[in-house]
């Protein structure tokens, strides 16, 4: 029995679909096996938001080898389709696929293996993408309580610091009828929550003129005319305020089953800053978008991401990211240091940031987040939420669980609680 490993970087549509290519091999015969076992092919589903995600897919692919001498060893994704000619230098790797291939990553493994060749080299293709890649439905995830389902690939928005439009190409939507069925699919095997997910989400059905708000909608609804039964709920993996605006907000806050917390990717404080970095809203626009949820629940959970130096960014520009991480009441704010990605606006800006001071400013964001976290949970103490059980935690022998505005719990309980609802007071 031939056995597969996965290696995956970055983001939530990467983890979706390496999913879809972990059941692709295994309807195929295949037994899945960890990243650090033997097996006889390894997939690196890369990413290339940083430099740091480019270095760990070359260091695991020179791995594999180690691991099975024998092996095959692709690269497929993000990386893949903007970097292959570094990958194909790599003597270790044997198949370099980019995001307009990855998809076909078993038939072209299958076709490696039987003709005896030593390298297949393919990307570049994603510029002419004009469809969503359909992969098929997906059947479950490593989780037996989460899912997720993508719901849209590319983006347009062209951030100067983002190479991710060269890597993953246009918007493309997926069809309608097919999430419907997922999210159906999921359900009846007792999925409880289905986290939507996409390059940049909140795009979906700008391709073709369907409106996101219905979609979800939709699937808020799904028990009705559909064999499905129990509860769930649906989250939102994050948002742009590239798309989304404060009315967009209002009209969110309104869907049945939509949890109240909201990954909404801030990137600066400064509006000199927003504008150089081409995010196309202000720190007030970001702000009102706030300001709706937190006025329908104040414990409305907003998590965020920040960029620290930027070129260009002066003491000034980084205190208002400071600032605003206490005005907005993040609840978690990740804190990335800006990296250069060639190819694009950013790259060739003057006024480069010195390491030594994206470090110090970094330590000083991740202190003040921190704060801030801690406020967020200090104001939900004493307040009832509602909690999914995601697992139960033998070394401690507590339930670990998730309310429906992201705050981490643990739960002590005599009776199996794994995959239901339990209302907490915090």
């Amino acid at each position: 029995m031939k056995k597969v490993s996965f290696y995956t970087l970055g983001c939530k549509v990467n983890q979706y679909e390496t999913q879809a290519l972990k059941e692709k091999f295994e309807s195929n015969g295949y037994i899945v096996v960890g990243e650090n076992d033997f097996a006889h092919v390894y997939v690196v589903n890369s990413c290339t938001v940083t430099g740091i995600a480019d270095r760990k897919t070359r260091q695991y692919a020179r791995k594999t080898k180690k691991l099975n001498p024998d092996a095959t060893t692709a690269v497929v994704g993000c990386y893949a389709e903007t970097g292959a000619d570094q990958l194909q230098k790599i003597d270790e790797v044997d198949i370099v696929l980019g995001t307009a291939e990855k998809s076909r990553l078993f038939e072209e493994i299958e076709n490696l293996q039987g003709t005896g060749n030593t390298k297949i080299i393919k990307s570049g293709e994603v510029k002419t993408l004009t469809e969503y890649d359909d992969v098929g439905l997906v059947n479950g995830m490593d989780s037996r309580t989460r899912a997720y389902i993508k719901i849209e690939d590319g983006c347009d928005r062209f951030c100067s610091y983002c190479i991710i439009p060269h890597s993953r190409g246009a918007v493309r939507s997926r069809p309608k009828e097919d999430i419907i069925a997922e999210a159906v699919q999921l359900l009846k095997k007792g999925y409880k929550e289905l986290i939507l997910t996409g390059i940049n989400a909140a795009l979906y059905g700008t391709d073709y003129g369907i409106d996101s708000i219905r979609l979800i909608k939709s699937i808020s609804e799904i028990p009705e005319g559909h064999d499905v039964t129990g509860d769930f709920r649906i989250r939102l993996s994050s948002l742009e305020p590239t798309v989304i605006n404060s009315e967009y907000a209002k009209r969110l806050i309104e869907i049945p089953r939509l949890c109240p917390h909201l990954h909404l990717s801030l990137q600066s404080g400064s509006d000199r800053i927003l504008s150089s970095m081409n995010r196309r809203y202000s720190r007030k626009d970001y702000l009102d978008i706030v300001d709706v949820l937190k006025t329908h629940d104040p414990n409305y959970s907003v998590t965020t991401d920040i960029i620290v130096g930027f070129p260009g960014e002066n003491d000034e520009d980084f205190n208002d990211s400071k600032s605003i991480v206490k005005e907005a009441g993040f609840s978690k704010v990740h804190v990335f240091k800006y990296s250069k990605r060639p190819g694009t606006v950013a790259a060739d800006m003057e006024e480069q940031v010195p390491g030594h001071i994206k470090n110090q400013r970094s330590r000083e964001l991740i202190r003040e987040s921190e704060v801030q976290a801690k406020d967020f949970i200090n104001q939900n103490k004493g307040t009832k939420r509602e909690a999914l059980i995601l697992e139960y935690d033998s070394e401690n022998g507590q339930y670990h669980g998730i309310t429906d505005n992201d705050i981490d719990v643990r739960i002590k309980s005599s009776v199996n609680i794994e995959n239901k609802f339990i209302s907490i007071t915090l």
